[in-house]
């Protein structure tokens, strides 16, 4: 070996070593902090664990026992109707926000701001919020109604109107969406708009044939991640409730659930058998929409 591969080996051997070094603490993070509780739960679904008391191995009891828990059904029911509800609503009206905030006029950009400033506020400052504003008897909602002549309904305190709150509080953060939907039309090709424009196209039908297919891949992306967030949602319910999930338990969502069983009864073996069986749902759903996406995803450049 000459004298210069001996340096240039010495060389890159010293800037490994800096990097491991470097790396070390993200890996052992990594690992301390994901890899090990990830690992531990999928052991303790199988105990009785609570933290306080001896852990003892009882397979798939608590497995069976979640499926004879009425309240664990009542999370999954409630759980998946709000997903249902809002994920495609949250699609639906960010798309038509996005449009309308791409469409060239004077304060444009005070307008994106607007619409993207109560994705700043805190979420249980938004839940303090709108419990003021939907309050049946001196809640801005129902006044405003009232002058309408239309009695307004009980909101949060009827089960009937508690989800339609809970999904009309979540749109209202609707910002972070309607950005990336933004960014979506601005990164497609002017050339399509000019071809059509030069075919006589109308405004409509080049959002219908240009727009809203090459905005798909956006719209695929902001709807995996909107499924995976309402499955999961927690916060605002809980912040709302005090994880009670009244009314009549129709706030009671299985984030919420699983949460009460950790922390609130000390059954950590059975939230953790709760959080697997979520993780599957979510998983499952997930591919579900990844499968049927070939089928309405379209990308620039397809033929």
């Amino acid at each position: 070996m000459s004298p210069k591969s001996a340096v240039s080996g010495n060389i890159e051997r010293s800037r490994a070593k800096y990097a491991y070094l470097f790396i070390a603490p993200w890996v052992v993070g990594l690992l301390l902090f994901y890899a090990y509780p990830l690992l531990g739960s999928v052991y303790y679904s199988f105990t009785n664990y609570n933290i306080v008391s001896e852990t003892t191995w009882v397979g798939l009891a608590n497995y069976r026992d979640l499926l004879k828990d009425h309240l664990f059904w009542t999370g999954i029911k409630n759980t998946l109707i709000y997903a249902a509800i809002e994920v495609p609503l949250s699609v639906l009206i960010g798309v038509l926000l996005a449009l309308l905030l791409n469409v060239p006029i004077r304060c444009r950009g005070l307008f994106r701001t607007v619409f993207f400033l109560p994705t700043l506020v805190p979420i249980v400052a938004t839940s303090i919020v709108w419990e003021w504003l939907l309050n049946p008897q001196f809640g801005l909602v129902n006044s405003k109604l009232d002058l309408l002549g239309i009695k307004g309904p009980g909101w949060l305190g009827d089960p009937l109107w508690s989800k339609p709150s809970l999904i009309l509080m979540s749109l209202w953060g609707i910002g972070n969406a309607v950005i990336i939907y933004l960014a979506g039309l601005q990164d497609i090709s002017k050339d399509y708009y000019e071809a059509a424009d030069i075919d006589g196209a109308s405004a409509l039908k080049k959002a219908r044939h240009i727009t809203l297919p090459l905005l798909t891949p956006v719209i695929f992306f902001n709807m995996v991640m909107g499924i995976i967030n309402a499955l999961q949602v927690f916060t605002l319910p809980y912040a709302i409730t005090y994880g009670t999930g009244k009314p009549a338990d129709s706030l009671l969502f299985y984030s919420m659930y699983l949460y009460n069983n950790a922390f609130l009864y000390m059954k950590m073996g059975y939230a953790s058998a709760m959080a697997w069986i979520m993780f599957v749902i979510i998983i499952a759903i997930t591919l579900w929409v990844f499968k049927l996406s070939s089928k309405w995803v379209y990308y620039q450049g397809d033929d």
